[in-house]
């Protein structure tokens, strides 16, 4: 039986090249509503739209585009899905994270949800791993 994607039922992901585990759920109460990931004892938290923006931005794009996932601290890859994330050209004009500190890492922690959801491609090696639209 597949999660729900709930605090009590969380999906249970790994990241591309299958070396992290972590949970992710859905906080609908939250406003605005979250996705909740927990990374070990690290919380991280960005927008639940995130989920219907990244795919629709995937369609548009219309070929692979690469992960590129970065702390916040540091400057994602040009043209990757992490820089989209923090992007003022986005839906939400910034950072779909959001922990101060804890805001990167968009281009990891989302893909392998949105492939867990049957929404994209997702590549499985060891680096440089892209995602495109189903």
């Amino acid at each position: 039986m597949a999660a729900a994607g709930t605090k009590d039922d969380p999906w249970q992901l790994t990241t591309a090249p299958g070396t992290s585990q972590y949970t992710m759920y859905a906080d609908r109460d939250s406003d605005p509503p979250l996705l909740v990931c927990q990374v070990g004892t690290t919380r991280l938290t960005y927008l639940l739209r995130a989920v219907d923006d990244l795919r629709a931005m995937l369609v548009a794009h219309g070929d692979w585009m690469p992960l590129g996932a970065a702390d916040e601290g540091k400057e994602p890859a040009a043209g990757s899905i992490e820089a989209w994330g923090r992007s003022p050209d986005n839906p939400v004009g910034g950072w779909y994270g959001q922990r101060k500190g804890y805001r990167g890492r968009f281009g990891m922690y989302l893909p392998p949800l949105l492939e867990h959801l049957g929404l994209i491609e997702l590549e499985h090696n060891p680096r440089n791993n892209r995602a495109r639209a189903r």
